[in-house]
């Protein structure tokens, strides 16, 4: 059984078991979130869309809160004398699935 879930405007496709990276949740490492916005849902039957998940849910514990690598930004202008370094690090949350529920 698996399902596609939306959060942080990113479609992750989930197992029970699997763990993923997420944009950054407001929640503590070890609680409990969530994810009520499922797209779809494969079950035994088929898959399932549209109106039959509107009581679906995806039911995952908080992993970890972390940021990600860094990625350097650097803007170079030849013969003008402007350069401009600036580094990111992109926050996250892993989350492990817990169950899949329709």
């Amino acid at each position: 059984m698996y399902a596609i879930i939306q959060t942080g405007g990113k479609q992750y496709k989930v197992q029970q078991g699997d763990e993923i990276f997420v944009e950054k949740l407001n929640v503590n490492e070890g609680d409990s979130v969530d994810f009520t916005s499922v797209l779809a849902v494969s079950t035994e039957e088929g898959l399932q869309l549209g109106e039959a998940l509107a009581n679906a849910k995806v039911t995952a514990s908080v992993v970890k809160n972390g940021k990600g690598p860094k990625v350097i930004i650097f803007k170079y202008k030849s013969k003008k004398d402007y350069r401009k370094k600036q580094g990111h690090r992109q926050p996250y949350t892993k989350v492990k699935i817990e169950s899949i529920s329709l």
